[in-house]
């Protein structure tokens, strides 16, 4: 599988609430993951923050994506993807009761491979306007 396939398959899975089961396939075990938010600040491998992606759509049933970029840079083994993701909080599991509120909130993908796999996954969002926008800070 290329570097292209492998990536894509795993933003779609993680993206879509599919959870570790979905996404491990295309990570080395115990692959690393960084992100500088509050709301991710906990999080350090790619199991967890898959985990915390399919935790996310319970309170956001309707949370999905739309692709706004995806590039390969085959001689550094990275894959960059970048989105938006939209939803609105009409689901139990947040901080309080749903709020009706939705968000948009840009957000990108930086996958670094080690062979046909990812090894580590950085991830650029700003949880504080997402959070916000929810009216969950």
């Amino acid at each position: 599988m290329t570097l292209e396939r492998t990536a894509r398959s795993f933003f779609e899975n993680c993206e879509t609430g599919g959870g570790w089961e979905a996404c491990r396939a295309f990570c080395h075990d115990g692959a690393s993951f960084a992100c500088q938010s509050d709301a991710l600040a906990d999080t350090t491998t790619l199991e967890g923050y898959a985990e915390w992606m399919k935790s996310l759509l319970g309170p956001i049933p309707d949370g999905r994506y739309d692709l706004t970029a995806f590039a390969v840079d085959a001689d550094r083994g990275t894959v960059v993807a970048s989105a938006v993701f939209h939803g609105t909080q009409t689901g139990a599991g947040g901080p309080g009761a749903p709020t009706g509120k939705a968000v948009a909130s840009d957000y990108v993908y930086v996958m670094r491979f080690d062979g046909d796999r990812i090894a580590h996954m950085t991830k650029i969002w700003n949880d504080a306007q997402a959070l916000r926008q929810l009216g969950w800070a």
